[in-house]
């Protein structure tokens, strides 16, 4: 992950590295990771990874809920539903039937900046899954009554995981509450009221516009050859026609000038506060080293029993039944830098919100100490090497980077750059982002419950 500047050194990098051209496609490796383009545009994405006879296919798509307007929202979601319907060659069912078979398994996932699918497998059935995925990128089928199940199937998991559920409906509305025009302050799984109006021809017209192999990345990590996973995706998603995608329009979300705030009333056991700055990500920052030390102060905030908000507020002060910091740098617009909490029993909402801004004003006024950012720098390192043992994982960082917009080369050095950040850039990023101004603050104001209705704690995802 890194900024602008850092982007632009490797892209002029990248032009001294020799093409190799082969039937009009171009491609580059780097040590055990090959990257080459289709005739079509498709780029793919292969890393070797020999230690099990096991490969994972991805492909991912540059579409997601970000790309939605007013009166869809949800598309992408019902969408990714809907692929899983069939094709006239593989109808209803037939799709996870055959990977079930070869003892493999699938799923999708939308998310803000794109949709994906994969598959798991064992390495020598990787044509299999190649077919089957490649089939439904554009011979999709679309029946009305498949589209009516899948869209009630969407809407009840709406009303589980969000509108019965406190704490999601809360992070929903604050989502709500600190974008104005950012398409980020809409639900990836979509408002309700444009659920209820989605129509099968909304579908088909997003479908068209969207899967399409020049606006897809392949990533396939595992026990392969790259040569023969080149000859495979020519043969199964080479053939696929190009198609015009116009990007869509830029939504970047208007400057914030002043506290924004929400309270939320809903059937809940206990009150729950939510914090959000907003601060740049990747593509965005100012100066490269800033996400990187957004990264490390979430860390010096939520990075195990040691951490700030547990030793103070959980242990320390006993003020909070939990607390938690997060931040995501690789995203394609503008984030949140967040924070959460759940107070204790008997304590107010109010005593939350106020413990969880005095520690964003001590990192304002003096620098982490020493051993807290070496703390951190060494979770971070353990992290990465516990992390590359999941092909999955692999291919997930690269899908992630490729779709949003950056170049899966800048996970190579993440930890470095991550070693690299020093107590004084933390305290920069904390004095210049997290600031009053920037923030939106969220309450959940528990109302009393139904014993026959409680609330929701589900957390899964229907089909």
């Amino acid at each position: 992950m890194r900024t602008k500047a850092l982007l632009a050194v490797l892209l002029a990098l990248s032009l001294l590295v020799p093409l190799l051209s082969a039937a009009g496609e171009t491609g580059r490796s780097i040590e055990d990771t090959h990257e080459f383009i289709l005739k079509n545009g498709m780029k793919v994405v292969v890393k070797e990874d020999h230690r099990a006879p096991v490969v994972v296919q991805q492909v991912w798509y540059k579409v997601g809920s970000s790309y939605e307007y007013g009166g869809i929202t949800g598309i992408s979601h019902v969408l990714e539903h809907m692929m899983f319907k069939g094709t006239s060659r593989y109808p209803n069912g037939t799709f996870s039937e055959v990977i079930a078979e070869q003892g493999g398994r699938e799923n999708a996932f939308t998310s803000r900046d794109y949709t994906a699918y994969y598959q798991v497998l064992a390495a020598d059935r990787l044509e299999i899954a190649m077919r089957l995925e490649a089939d439904r990128m554009r011979n999709l089928l679309m029946r009305e009554d498949d589209f009516q199940r899948e869209r009630a199937v969407v809407q009840e998991e709406r009303r589980l995981r969000t509108e019965d559920n406190p704490t999601a409906l809360t992070y929903e509305r604050f989502q709500a509450t600190a974008y104005l025009n950012s398409p980020y302050g809409d639900p990836v799984i979509g408002w309700m009221q444009d659920l209820e109006s989605l129509t099968l021809d909304d579908l088909k017209a997003w479908y068209d516009r969207w899967y399409a192999p020049n606006n897809a990345t392949l990533v396939v990590v595992g026990d392969v050859d790259p040569d023969e996973v080149r000859r495979l995706a020519r043969r199964y998603y080479g053939t696929i026609r190009a198609r015009e995608v116009a990007p869509p329009k830029p939504r970047q979300e208007v400057p914030q000038q002043g506290e924004r705030r929400v309270t939320v009333k809903a059937p809940a056991e206990l009150p729950y506060v939510l914090l959000g700055y907003k601060v740049p990500v990747v593509l965005s920052a100012e100066t490269e080293w800033e996400p990187y030390a957004l990264e490390v102060l979430a860390g010096v905030l939520d990075g195990g029993s040691s951490a700030r908000l547990s030793r103070n507020l959980v242990r320390g002060r006993e003020i909070a039944a939990s607390a938690g910091a997060g931040y995501n740098a690789a995203g394609r617009l503008e984030g949140l830098f967040m924070l959460d909490g759940t107070p204790a029993p008997g304590q107010p909402a109010a005593a939350i919100e106020a413990a969880l801004r005095d520690e964003i004003r001590a990192l304002r006024e003096a620098p982490v100490t020493g051993d807290e950012i070496e703390r951190v720098k060494a979770q971070v390192v353990a992290g990465e090497i516990y992390q590359r043992d999941s092909i999955q994982h692999q291919a997930m960082v690269i899908g992630t980077l490729e779709t949003v917009g950056l170049d899966w080369r800048l996970a190579e050095d993440y930890a470095e750059r991550i070693r690299a950040v020093t107590p004084e850039q933390v305290q920069a990023v904390a004095r210049k982002y997290l600031v009053d101004d920037r923030l939106t603050v969220a309450h959940l104001d528990p109302q009393p419950i139904d014993p026959d209705n409680p609330p929701s704690r589900f957390d899964g995802h229907l089909r």
